[in-house]
C-alpha cells in the first residue's frame, strides 16, 4: 500500500485553522489599489481571519476589483486622495480604536512605515520595530521564524536585544510549545573577527541575566547546526536548541533576506511576513506571495492580536 504523501502545507493550514476560532480582529488595510493587496484582504475576509477596513482612493479600489472581478460591496472603505494619505489615515484607524492591525497594500512599505514611526501620531512602542518571517518548509517539522529580513539593514546589539524579544513573543502568540533561539553565524565558535559571534555570546548571557526572556538560547551557530540534529551532533553540540531551532536570529537585514528567499525559491517554502514591535502587528505581503502565504499572514496578525487582547485581559484582574 503507498504511503499517504506529506501535507506540504501542514504547518500554515494548522496556524489557519486556529486563527478562524478567534473573534476576527479589524484590519485597517493602506492603498489597496491592485488586484493582488485586493485579494489578500478578500481571501483573508472569507476565511474569517480578518475584517478588512479598504482606506484608499475609492474610485481605484473599485476599477482594480471591477478588473479583476472582485465582490468589495460588504466592505468598509475609507476614501483617500493618495497613498500617503492612506498610510496616515490606516494609522489613524488604529489610534482611534478602529482597527487592532495594518495590512500593506499597494503603497510601497517605506510609505506605511513612515506612517508608523512617526513621533506625533504614529504607532511606536518602547520596542524597536523588526520583521519576522514565519517560514513553512517542506520536509522541516516545525514552522521556522526568521528575522529580521525586512526592516533593520544592521542592527546594533541594542536593535538585537528588542528584534529577538519580537520574534520570542510572536512565538508565544502562535502557542509554539517552546521558543528555542539560534543566533546564526558563519561558525560555532565565538571569534573576534567575527562581530556576529561576539554578539551571539552577548545576548546567551544578556539571556542569563533575564535581559531577554521567554526563550532558550544559543549561539554563534552556524545554520546546518541550528537545524540539523546530525550537523549538531556531529560537532558535539547538544540540544535543546543546536540541532532544534525554531527561531533564527540572523547578522543582519541581507543574510535574512537572503536565507527566507533561498529556502522559498529553492526549497519550495512559504514566507508569511509581519512587522513586530508597534502598537498592533502589521502584515507585510509580496505581489510574489503564495496566496496561502497572503492568508498565513493574516493568520499570524489575528494570532498575535488575540494573545495581546489575553494579556490585556490579564492587565485589567
Amino acid at each position: 500500500m503507498a504511503e499517504t504523501p506529506p501535507n506540504k502545507h501542514e504547518k500554515y493550514e494548522i496556524l489557519i485553522a486556529a486563527a478562524k476560532k478567534l473573534r476576527t480582529p479589524k484590519v485597517a488595510v493602506a492603498h489597496p489599489c491592485d488586484q493582488t493587496s485586493l485579494e489578500g484582504a478578500i481571501d483573508g475576509a472569507r476565511l474569517g481571519l480578518i475584517d478588512p477596513i479598504l482606506v484608499g482612493p475609492a474610485a481605484r479600489i473599485a476599477k482594480a476589483a471591477a478588473e479583476a472581478g472582485l465582490d468589495i460591496a460588504g466592505f468598509e472603505v475609507v476614501a483617500t486622495e493618495h497613498s500617503h494619505e492612506s498610510a496616515s489615515r490606516a494609522v489613524a484607524l488604529v489610534r482611534e480604536g478602529k482597527a487592532e492591525a495594518l495590512m500593506k497594500g499597494s503603497l510601497h512599505t517605506d510609505e506605511l512605515m513612515s506612517a508608523v514611526v512617526k513621533a506625533d501620531g504614529g504607532l511606536r512602542t518602547s520596542r524597536r520595530l523588526s520583521h519576522c518571517f514565519v517560514m513553512d518548509i517542506p520536509g522541516h517539522a516545525d514552522p521556522l521564524i526568521i528575522t529580521d529580513a525586512a526592516v533593520n539593514i544592521f542592527p546594533t546589539l541594542a536593535d538585537k536585544v528588542d528584534i529577538l524579544q519580537n520574534a520570542i513573543d510572536l512565538a508565544h502568540a502562535l502557542g509554539f510549545p517552546e521558543a528555542r533561539v539560534a543566533i546564526l553565524s558563519a561558525v560555532e565558535t565565538v571569534n573576534p573577527k567575527i562581530p556576529s559571534t561576539i554578539e551571539a555570546a552577548a545576548l546567551c548571557k544578556m539571556a542569563d541575566r533575564g535581559q531577554i526572556t521567554g526563550a532558550l538560547l544559543e549561539g554563534p551557530l552556524a545554520l546546518d547546526n541550528a537545524i540539523s540534529p546530525e550537523a549538531a551532533a556531529i560537532k558535539h553540540l547538544s540540544p535543546p536548541v543546536a540541532g532544534r531551532a525554531n527561531i533564527l536570529l540572523v547578522p543582519d537585514l541581507e543574510a535574512g533576506n537572503m536565507l527566507a528567499k533561498s529556502l522559498t525559491f529553492l526549497a519550495g517554502a512559504d514566507a508569511a511576513g509581519i512587522v513586530l514591535g508597534a502598537r498592533v502587528p502589521i502584515i507585510l505581503t509580496s505581489r510574489a506571495d503564495s496566496v496561502l502565504s497572503r492568508l498565513a499572514s493574516c493568520a499570524v496578525a489575528a494570532l498575535i492580536v488575540e494573545s495581546r487582547r489575553a494579556d490585556a485581559g490579564k492587565a485589567m484582574v
